[in-house]
């Protein structure tokens, strides 16, 4: 039914959980696999409070730090989708808003399933940071499969 699942992760536990669902889902149709982390853009102020703190070069710090963490995340990921035989493809987007980032990769790689955690929040939380799963839900044309811990 599936050929070409993206599991979309942030390296996070409730992230972990979509995985290994997503995983599973792939082995039970012979699907390949996609896997998609997103880094968001810098904020201006984190950027301003480090300056201030005596980062002259605060842009370059954050990004290396964030790719450090997106290719740990995807290696980690490499090594359990080889460990079961499945063909995967690993994608780090940079710069973009996470939701964005799912959905334009989902649709770029041809994938007929997106899975993806959602970190279950509720109330003035969720109105406050707002939901990746919730957006990604609401915009994709692909199925999505939401995964909860």
């Amino acid at each position: 039914m599936y050929k070409n699942i993206l599991i979309a992760t942030d390296g996070s536990e409730c992230a972990q959980a979509a995985f290994n669902h997503g995983i599973d889902l792939a082995r039970s149709m012979k699907s390949n696999v996609t896997v998609v982390t997103v880094t968001e853009l810098w904020s201006a102020l984190d950027m301003a409070q480090k300056v201030r703190g005596g980062d002259m070069n605060p842009i370059k710090e954050y990004e290396k730090h964030e790719d450090d963490i997106a290719n740990k995340v995807l290696s980690t990921a490499e090594e359990i989708i080889n460990s079961h035989g499945l063909k995967c493809e690993l994608i780090h987007i940079s710069d973009k808003h996470p939701a964005d980032g799912i959905i334009d990769t989902a649709q770029e790689k041809g994938c007929d399933l997106i899975v993806m955690a959602s970190h279950g929040r509720r109330g003035l939380q969720k109105i406050l940071l707002g939901s990746i799963a919730s957006e990604v839900l609401s915009n994709s044309t692909i199925p999505v499969l939401i995964v909860r811990k």
